[in-house]
């Protein structure tokens, strides 16, 4: 049985400004539960009767890309033993974010993050520039972890990483790349060395251009596009030609499309096999 103070807790995490004060936040669903649970600490995992009973055994053996996803069922965190509170569906739709509510939900704590790991000389890194839309988000960091980009630097006024919306649209990938948020033009200042790759209307050709597999990649706002400031310190400017060349476009990439064909671009160029010849 929730009590008034904790479904009051839970439904608090829903705002910005409880989720930095208390350090928490909510992941909804088997899937998204149970790969979480490995890569952060758990505080409450409040389930369903017949999912605690056996519904989503599949998370026994689930594995992916990057690993494999812990027994949800047991409770077991990162940092071991996590309350499993047994509650009735009108109690799930109470502290539920979603329109239909899932058979489990979990509270679990922010992670903490150096920012020095996300060395853009070691490794491509991704650098989002005042990001909106929270669905935007979260499928970007999907596609962070599918092509094995492992930190994403965030401008301060880019969505929250750990709002329920956004938590829901990466289906997990947080268990697997490292977001954070700092001030994006100190941060690429910093790391001047490496290539700051940026997509834009008049830069190269992406899918003739050489590109390197260590750097920063920044993605702008889905209106505006990358703010001047930070325009001044990309080095290497992108385009995505549409198809065929001629052919007039009603808009632009959404953002996360655009992301998606940029890191597979870079991966493709940076990771092919090699040319093998035959004397």
């Amino acid at each position: 049985m929730l009590s008034k103070a904790k479904i009051k807790q839970i439904k608090a995490l829903g705002i910005k400004k409880f989720r930095d004060e208390q350090g928490l936040f909510v992941a909804e669903g088997d899937k998204i539960v149970s790969c979480l649970l490995p890569s952060f600490e758990c505080e409450w995992v409040m389930a369903s009767e017949r999912w605690k009973g056996g519904m989503h055994e599949r998370a026994n053996a689930r594995t992916g890309e990057r690993g494999e996803c812990t027994n949800a069922r047991t409770g077991e965190g990162k940092k071991g033993g996590t309350d499993l509170i047994v509650v009735e569906a009108d109690e799930l739709r109470k502290v539920s974010f979603l329109k239909t509510p899932q058979e489990v939900l979990a509270v679990f704590r922010k992670p903490r993050y150096a920012i020095e790991e996300a060395n853009p000389a070691l490794q491509l890194v991704l650098a989002l520039d005042g990001i909106q839309d929270p669905g935007n988000l979260g499928t970007i960091i999907r596609i962070a972890e599918w092509f094995g980009i492992e930190h994403i630097i965030c401008s301060l006024d880019t969505a929250d990483a750990f709002s329920p919306k956004t938590v829901q649209a990466t289906m997990g990938a947080l268990a697997n790349v490292k977001v954070l948020y700092s001030n994006l033009k100190e941060y690429i200042l910093k790391n001047n060395a490496s290539p700051v790759y940026g997509t834009f209307l008049e830069g190269e050709n992406i899918f003739q251009s050489a590109l390197s597999q260590k750097g920063v990649i920044v993605m702008g706002n889905e209106g505006n596009g990358i703010r001047p400031e930070i325009e001044a310190l990309i080095n290497k400017k992108l385009y995505i030609p549409s198809y065929p060349p001629d052919c007039k476009t009603t808009g632009s990439l959404n953002v996360a499309t655009a992301t998606a064909i940029v890191c597979a671009e870079f991966r493709r160029k940076t990771h092919s096999p090699p040319v093998i010849v035959h004397c």
